[in-house]
């Protein structure tokens, strides 16, 4: 419970962390087990979560994508989560907030920015319009 009361937990990062602390894995199992019948423990409230935190982060769907499938999320609760995102708008933010408004001059600058947006989860098609949208603005 104290793991839980701090913030959401997947089923995976909880036994996990049980398991880590040297308890046995029926314990760990009957625990989580437990947590998850009486409500407590919850991967799709654990995926709202860390789809929020991450989006206030300007991290795009690649790389929320791949942590939350490390954190043994399925995939279709993950599709859930991440559709229904402007991710072109949050692209073009996060773009915005590390480089201002002002489109890139030349050609590597516009590279460098492409590649801050590839490495936060953008796919290249987001990229594109995040730096259209740019120059269109100005």
């Amino acid at each position: 419970m104290d793991l839980l009361a701090r913030r959401e937990h997947s089923h995976l990062e909880l036994r996990t962390k049980l398991s880590a602390r040297e308890f046995s894995a029926e314990e760990v199992e009957a625990a989580v087990t437990g947590l998850s019948n009486e409500g407590l423990l919850s991967d799709q409230r654990f995926t709202e979560s860390f789809v929020a935190a991450r989006l206030r982060k300007g991290q795009g769907p690649l790389k929320i994508r791949a942590e939350l499938g490390r954190r043994g999320i399925e995939g279709s609760v993950i599709d859930e989560s991440l559709s229904g995102v402007d991710w072109d708008g949050y692209a073009r933010e996060a773009r915005a907030r590390k480089f201002g408004a002002a489109p890139p001059a030349e050609y590597r600058e516009a590279a460098r920015q492409a590649r801050f947006l590839e490495g936060r989860g953008f796919t290249a098609e987001q990229i594109a319009l995040a730096l259209a949208a740019a120059a269109e603005e100005n």
